[in-house]
């Protein structure tokens, strides 16, 4: 479930990296407002440039009323590819919210284990798995959240 102030649910907060903006269009239209009924709703932040996201990750800190749930990078972005960017994060974000990364092929599985991503979903976005496994990687981030 996901965590509360006061009366009011928190909006899950989402940072989406794609260089191609349709792409970026094809996962916030997957995602709709929220990714199941049981969720709250959350808002996605898009970024062009992988220069803008670490930017944006920076300049959030400790203790922000908004804190990043959750990333979903594309693999196949240039010239900075969602993976090598997912494997940045996981090495210097003190404790790193979930990956999701979009790969443009099934044998790229692999990669997406090398970046230590906790999921990877294929190019074009299927709407149905991708909402499914965002709401899988918020509600774990959620219960990990809540035992700390």
């Amino acid at each position: 479930m996901s965590e509360t102030f006061g009366a009011r649910a928190r909006k899950y907060s989402i940072l989406l990296y794609s260089d191609d903006s349709s792409v970026r269009q094809a996962v916030i239209a997957a995602l709709g407002t929220r990714v199941s009924p049981d969720m709250s709703e959350h808002v996605v932040h898009q970024f062009a440039t992988g220069a803008a996201l670490r930017l944006y990750v920076d300049s959030k800190k400790p203790g922000n009323d908004s804190p990043i749930d959750l990333f979903i990078l594309d693999g196949e972005s240039v010239p900075e590819g969602g993976l090598g960017i997912a494997r940045q994060l996981k090495d210097e974000v003190f404790n790193c919210p979930p990956v999701l990364v979009i790969t443009g092929r099934k044998a790229d599985a692999w990669l997406a284990a090398w970046s230590r991503a906790e999921a990877n979903v294929l190019h074009p976005v299927d709407p149905f798995t991708l909402a499914h496994t965002v709401a899988e990687l918020l509600r774990t981030r959620t219960a990990s959240l809540s035992t700390q």
